[in-house]
């Protein structure tokens, strides 16, 4: 979550004033549990595998609050902040196959980053997205002793893709502060873009609904709310992913600005739900994709949402 402009007394001065709008959530049936592709959101995948070399994957504590650590600023759209540099060989990737995705981050002394701290178990989160908001993937690469990531994507449709990495150092001039940084890649093809889905309350996502309720506006902080139901009953047996029982990340229509809705519910054992509650702020009006993440059974379930932000 980024940066507000908007001082946070400012914030609760227009909050108290009763100057948010409640806006339409919106959400489209768009769920995956690993297949590479949909037909509503070609190429949109998740992952749960990491490999050793990866970066340790840390036990999800009991007792803390999930989405309290250091929280980057900006938008993500830049390849570089503070002397930190997103570098890829691969500018171009094949459609309709599995590959994998290069990449190095580099530190403002010009070499490759092997230290990087851990945030939700993860010491880097990679996602990708096309332009149009369709092929969303969020995966946990593996590294290299030489700083080589390379994160193994699944068959990606004709397009233009922006690849986000999001992680913070734990040495270095940046150590403690979060960056997201990205770079674009083609797909070479015919490309059939997805219009945005409508608005709507409700999603349906492998035999589950996700239900989102919240009122927002560009640049403040509000809470938003997430229901998950299967059959008409609630959910009460969601496992703890990424130090949390769910995770939302957002990108902005347009430009596929980042934004990362950090989650408030405390995970307190192996069973959570069936409402969840998250620290939202977008910061640009529009509309914004979001891909809410949950797991039951061992499964990762993905909903994917549209927000109109005034």
């Amino acid at each position: 979550m980024f940066a507000s402009p908007c001082s946070t007394v400012q914030r609760r001065a227009l909050a108290a004033a009763g100057t948010a709008t409640a806006l339409a959530l919106a959400l489209a049936a768009c769920g995956s549990s690993g297949s590479s592709s949909d037909s509503s959101m070609p190429g949109m995948e998740h992952s749960t595998t990491t490999s050793a070399s990866s970066s340790a994957t840390v036990s999800p504590s009991m007792s803390a609050m999930p989405g309290m650590d250091q929280m980057a600023t900006g938008n993500g759209l830049a390849d570089t902040q503070d002397g930190y540099r997103l570098t890829s060989p691969d500018t171009t990737l094949p459609a309709g196959q599995r590959t994998g995705y290069r990449f190095t981050i580099t530190g403002p002394d010009g070499k490759p980053l092997t230290a990087f701290a851990v945030d939700q178990t993860k010491r880097l989160h990679f996602y990708a997205i096309r332009s149009d908001l369709t092929g969303f993937q969020h995966l946990h690469p593996t590294m290299a002793a030489d700083g080589t990531w390379t994160a193994d994507l699944a068959a990606l449709a004709p397009g233009s893709y922006r690849m986000f990495t999001s992680f913070t150092p734990d040495s270095g001039s940046g150590k403690g502060t979060a960056f997201v940084l990205s770079r674009t890649v083609t797909v070479p093809g015919t490309v059939t873009n997805t219009p945005l889905p409508a608005a709507s309350g409700t999603a349906e996502a492998d035999g589950y609904t996700v239900t989102v309720k919240g009122d927002l506006m560009a640049g403040m902080e509000h809470s938003l709310t997430a229901t998950i139901t299967q059959g008409g009953k609630p959910v009460t047996d969601l496992e703890p992913y990424l130090d949390t029982y769910a995770h939302l990340t957002a990108f902005h229509q347009g430009d596929t600005a980042f934004a990362h809705l950090h989650p408030t519910t405390p995970v307190t054992g192996d069973h959570g739900g069936p409402t969840l509650s998250f620290n939202a702020e977008l910061p640009t009006s529009g509309n914004w994709r979001l891909f809410l993440q949950f797991q039951t059974g061992g499964k990762l379930h993905t909903a994917a949402l549209t927000l109109p932000v005034g």
